[in-house]
């Protein structure tokens, strides 16, 4: 699943490709991806303009004229392309957007699992998903007394916890486990035996790690693309994800692969031990 740097990337490149267009009309060819009938879908963009892409968390804001945005999820593995008007539709494109310059935006989904809510501006926080987000990991946003206090009153195994997008926005299994083994802590750790040292870490390196990987242009492990077509580059980088068997990189113990709530985890034995106590 494209997770924040994924979705970010996305959100930059689809900005220098599309902002200010005109959508001149839409095909619906999926009809379960939007959440409205789809003519009413296709009326209420006739003639919009892209403005402005935002982001939040995983989902991506596409902010039109008239006051209207399209809350866009990608899900596993929905991807945006840009295509001359006479280039093939391929089996998994499900929503086009046939632009005035000739140009048609394309929303591709080999397991239509992503998503489409076209509501108005100023009440896409009420879309399932947005309306229990957490706080941005950023500096500003997530601070060491929020973490510490969310972190406290859940008895939640530490991965799961990072993976529940109502407690910190965009990270998924793949920086999850890279976070957890930058900052030395056992994936099952519980939430609330976590030290104020090691919350300090993480907060950091949750932060550092996703402006790396921002700048990586994201991970492609399976099917991601830019919305230039091009793969990321960060998967180059990854410590611990997609590595078992291998030698940490810190310690040369061997990764191991694990599940947990039902997503393949990876971490260092040696470098992340579990403890037993709270204070330890």
């Amino acid at each position: 699943m494209p997770e924040l740097p994924e979705v970010e990337t996305v959100r930059r490149g689809l900005t220098q490709l599309v902002k200010g267009s005109t959508i001149q009309s839409v095909d619906v060819l999926y009809a379960k991806m939007i959440n409205l009938p789809p003519n009413d879908f296709k009326k209420a963009l006739r003639g919009k303009t892209i403005e402005k892409i935002d982001r939040r968390g995983k989902y991506l804001l596409i902010r039109l004229s008239d006051n209207l945005t399209i809350v866009s999820h990608l899900r596993m593995e929905g991807k945006y392309d840009v295509e001359p008007e006479d280039a093939p539709v391929g089996k998994h494109t499900h929503i086009i957007f046939h632009l005035t310059d000739g140009r048609q935006l394309r929303y591709n989904d080999t397991r239509k699992f992503g998503r489409m809510n076209l509501v108005d501006t100023g009440t896409e926080m009420q879309v399932a998903g947005l309306k229990t987000i957490g706080p941005e990991p950023t500096e500003d946003n997530l601070t060491v007394d929020y973490m510490q206090k969310i972190f406290s009153k859940s008895r939640k195994v530490i991965k799961p916890f990072l993976l529940d997008q109502s407690n910190i926005a965009g990270l998924g299994n793949i920086y999850a486990d890279e976070v957890l083994w930058l900052s030395k802590i056992n994936p099952q750790q519980p939430a609330n035996t976590l030290t104020l040292r090691q919350i300090k870490e993480l907060r950091k390196n949750i932060i550092a790690e996703l402006a790396k990987a921002i700048a990586g242009h994201g991970t492609t492990v399976h099917s991601y693309s830019t919305a230039y077509g091009e793969a990321g580059s960060f998967q180059n980088q990854l410590n611990v994800y997609g590595r078992e068997g291998e030698p940490c990189p810190r310690c040369g113990t061997k990764i191991v692969k694990i599940k947990l709530a039902q997503r393949g985890t990876h971490f260092c034995p040696k470098c992340q031990p579990l403890r037993g106590v709270k204070n330890d």
